[in-house]
């Protein structure tokens, strides 16, 4: 991520705008501050800011809250994929009190301009005291 893209994203007016996750706060008081550093407390609101991640492209953070042992080198965002909204289905566990949990979700798309949805199941896991994304089972 360049200098530019960084800035936009952190900026006022980008922090302003609906956030990605489809809760009803700005960007930058929901999902942007887990990104600009603020630990997710909960599996739930790690599922959400990498959901929002992956509509903003911010690799770095993706990266960042991905256990190590299950972690690529890089991300790669595809060419022509929007990232247009999310259902949460069912949480298990993941709260501040709990070392692991999974969220069930539904995460809408549009792949050149065709509609698409991923239905997963996403498990986390405490890593040196943060919420980490492992894994995922992807349902019909």
């Amino acid at each position: 991520m360049n200098a530019a893209s960084r800035s936009r994203r952190t900026s006022p007016r980008a922090g302003a705008r609906p956030c990605p996750c489809g809760l009803p706060a700005a960007y930058g008081e929901c999902c942007g501050r887990f990104h600009a550093g603020q630990a997710a407390p909960t599996a739930e609101a790690l599922m959400r800011s990498r959901f929002a991640a992956f509509a903003v492209e911010d690799e770095a953070y993706l990266l960042r809250t991905w256990h190590p042992t299950t972690r690529p080198a890089r991300v790669g965002f595809e060419r022509g994929m929007r990232w247009t909204g999310l259902e949460i289905e069912d949480v298990s566990g993941g709260s501040p009190f709990h070392t692991d949990g999974t969220v069930t979700f539904r995460a809408r798309y549009a792949h050149g301009g065709q509609p698409g949805e991923l239905h997963e199941r996403s498990r986390f896991t405490r890593h040196e005291g943060a919420w980490v994304y492992l894994d995922a089972v992807f349902t019909n």
